[in-house]
């Protein structure tokens, strides 16, 4: 079954429905922590968990949950009518920062997570600004992640590998792009990246291969 939400243009209204919500929140930032993009980020987050429910409406957000761990896959989770399951995570940018590259979940939770099409991994992305004491919300992107192009996406070295947001000032978005495809490109790009992998790790084991001869020639 198809998610109303993102075969159709729905996930644009709740985009404009977040952006305009968090505009007209009262200032919640202080001189203590608008410099500090992780504190503006986290007082985002919470304004969002309180209210994401409303936001969304009680007929379409069903079942919603806000309470996960920091390293969790979700930050706010919730079930539609149909019984579709989505977990959502929440990325805030700020929009003078020069880089910033995220990291979104291990390749192989997504992978595991999408075994059941009922499954949704939606990224929540707020770009903002900031005015005096005041976090000008710019930009909204709500949208699952086989949405986003790999043109803009990257693989990182931890465990089985990050899906990373290479630029968050570059995001793209293609709703016509299918899951399966999405899920090839993915397999394409770790089957690309793997080797690359392992040759390093080869020059680091020849590497320490030759500090370890080196010591062995030392004396006590």
């Amino acid at each position: 079954m198809k998610s109303t939400l993102f075969s159709t243009d729905r996930y644009k209204e709740v985009e404009n429905r977040i952006k305009d919500f968090l505009n007209q929140q009262q200032d919640f930032l202080s001189g203590s922590t608008v410099n500090s993009t992780r504190a503006t980020g986290d007082a985002i987050q919470e304004i969002l968990a309180e209210h994401f429910q409303k936001i969304l409406g009680a007929e379409v957000c069903q079942n919603y949950s806000s309470d996960f761990a920091r390293r969790a896959m979700a930050d706010l989770a919730f079930e539609d009518s149909n019984g579709l399951y989505y977990v959502i995570d929440v990325k805030t940018h700020r929009l003078d920062t020069r880089f910033n590259m995220p990291n979104l979940t291990s390749v192989e939770r997504l992978a595991r997570f999408y075994e059941d099409n009922r499954n949704h991994f939606v990224i929540l992305m707020i770009a903002y600004k900031i005015s005096d004491l005041h976090a000008e919300i710019e930009d909204v992107k709500f949208a699952p992640v086989e949405f986003l192009g790999w043109d803009c996406l990257t693989i990182g070295a931890l465990g089985w590998g990050q899906i990373q947001i290479a630029n968050s000032n570059v995001v793209t978005i293609n709703p016509q792009q299918s899951r399966k495809q999405w899920m090839l490109e993915l397999c394409d790009a770790l089957l690309d990246f793997y080797p690359k992998e392992i040759a390093k790790i080869d020059r680091r084991i020849e590497h320490f291969k030759k500090i370890r001869s080196k010591w062995e020639e030392r004396s006590e």
